[in-house]
């Protein structure tokens, strides 16, 4: 038997982990704050990534099944439903695996699978915007679901490049919950807005562009439909999606 490699990561005195005594006292603050209410969804519908990799497909599927976007193609046996081996629109699913995707690329593949998507980078947009943003998210109890594209390095984590969903928001301790799809690195945890913020900064190394964040709903013209990425491709971007 092979024991090498890792079994997790601690993570940073800066961050809160979601299962400790002080993490569950803030989800119940927030709760009552009514700030978690996009938790729900997102915790019934939670995956963990099946690469190293695939942190922007497991957090489009988490994020996909929880707006109840049937996929409109078979997973297994007569079940429609979303995984990351169906999310093969926009790039080839072994180039995923070896590269990860970039910001743009999470945009491409949300919108062609059936999820209108309002995509922000850092440099244009505000930390007063994201923060309403955060709150408009965490406290619609359906329709909207907040994905954070980020540097972990900035938070203190090993790697870099990172996409999780937001699963709630302590207004008043100004705390942003991570609902980390890399389950076997990092528990869900809460983080300092001000810190995420500053994670948004970060370049991609293979754009040489910020990150930022990203807010999915699903779209009300039809309930489901085959993906594809012809119409999204052929548009033209948004200004923040483009630069």
């Amino acid at each position: 038997m092979d024991t090498n490699g890792f079994y997790r990561r601690p993570l940073p005195s800066q961050l809160i982990a979601f299962s400790s005594s002080e993490g569950r006292q803030i989800f119940t603050e927030a709760l009552t704050l009514g700030s978690m209410e996009s938790y729900f969804a997102l915790a019934e519908q939670f995956h963990t990534q099946s690469e190293p990799a695939y942190c922007g497909l497991a957090t489009l599927v988490v994020v996909l099944n929880a707006l109840s976007i049937d996929p409109g193609r078979i997973w297994k046996g007569l079940w429609r439903w979303y995984s990351e081996e169906i999310l093969d629109c926009c790039l080839q699913l072994s180039a995923i695996k070896e590269q990860g995707m970039t910001f743009d690329q999470f945009v491409c593949l949300g919108r062609c699978n059936g999820a209108k998507v309002e995509a922000y980078r850092y440099d244009n947009t505000t930390i007063e915007a994201f923060r309403e943003t955060v709150r408009k998210a965490t406290r619609s109890p359906e329709g909207f679901h907040l994905v954070v594209s980020y540097s972990r390095e900035i938070l203190g984590q090993t790697g870099d490049g990172h996409f999780s969903p937001v699963g709630g928001y302590h207004p008043k301790r100004d705390l942003v919950l991570i609902m980390d799809v890399a389950r076997f690195k990092y528990p869900s945890h809460w983080v300092p807005l001000s810190l995420l913020w500053d994670a948004l900064a970060s370049l991609d190394k293979a754009t040489g562009k910020s990150r930022g964040y990203i807010l999915l709903s699903k779209e009300d013209f039809r309930s489901h439909f085959s993906p594809t990425c012809t119409d999204f491709l052929a548009s033209k971007l948004p200004l923040q999606i483009s630069q």
